[in-house]
């Protein structure tokens, strides 16, 4: 199982890597819910999830996500000792903090530029990052953790950027402003006009066949007349 669940882990890398441009340190966002389910499970994050992910990991937190945890107490004392040990990399929440799950959010939005992992036990939190284009998501299930395959809007974003279909507005406009400038709109435009139709049948299909010829170029009826004067010719030798 441990194999397996490696070769799918490497399969989603290499996904997220050829078409996210994700790149090693791989830099991973914890909530208090990954870290409350690692202590529970014994699962040691800064030493296993590298050779899982297969590359050098950074794992990072937020502010919101610190404060979220104290504010929870004794229940969760040990995942906020656990969660304190990470960088902490700067949210827009400093002064009014907001809950771990919606800091966590802003974090990926515009496209994920700085190429977070999200690590969280939260379902709800789970679905929304799924929503989202170009955002591994990690969790933790039978004491193991796991690379969540890639969710249907990254792979349908893939799907555009492949067939040439994901060009920007702006792009676009451009793109006809310059072929309006150097004539080529009217001269695609004439080309289409003067698309040549479907013709007609075959000229060569039209013509008749010619009738076959045997022996030496002769018309069938030619043969016959010959072989019966042949016939003639043999009779009266035999009556003579």
């Amino acid at each position: 199982m441990g194999l397996r669940r490696q070769k799918h882990a490497k399969k989603h890398m290499g996904f997220y890597k050829n078409n996210f441009q994700f790149r090693e340190p791989f830099q991973v966002l914890l909530d208090g819910t990954f870290c409350q389910a690692a202590l529970c499970n014994k699962i040691q994050i800064r030493e296993q999830l590298p050779g899982y992910l297969d590359g050098a990991t950074e794992l990072c937190t937020t502010r919101c996500v610190l404060k979220e945890l104290e504010s929870l107490g004794k229940a969760l004392y040990g995942a906020k000792l656990i969660a304190q040990r990470f960088q902490i990399r700067n949210c827009s929440h400093h002064k009014d903090p907001v809950s771990g799950s919606a800091c966590l959010l802003s974090m990926i939005e515009e496209g994920n530029p700085h190429h977070f992992f999200i690590a969280t036990q939260d379902q709800d939190l789970a679905n929304k990052v799924k929503k989202k284009a170009g955002v591994p998501l990690l969790f933790i299930i039978q004491n193991t953790m796991v690379l969540d395959k890639p969710s249907p809007k990254s792979l349908a974003f893939v799907q555009k950027l492949q067939t040439s279909q994901l060009v920007p507005e702006h792009q676009k406009q451009s793109i006809v402003q310059l072929k309006e400038k150097e004539g080529l709109a009217k001269q695609e435009g004439e080309r289409r006009r003067k698309r040549k139709r479907a013709g007609g049948p075959n000229p060569l299909s039209c013509l008749k066949k010619k009738k076959k010829k045997t022996e030496e170029g002769q018309e069938p009826s030619a043969v016959k007349k010959k072989r019966r004067k042949r016939k003639r010719n043999r009779v009266k030798a035999e009556a003579v």
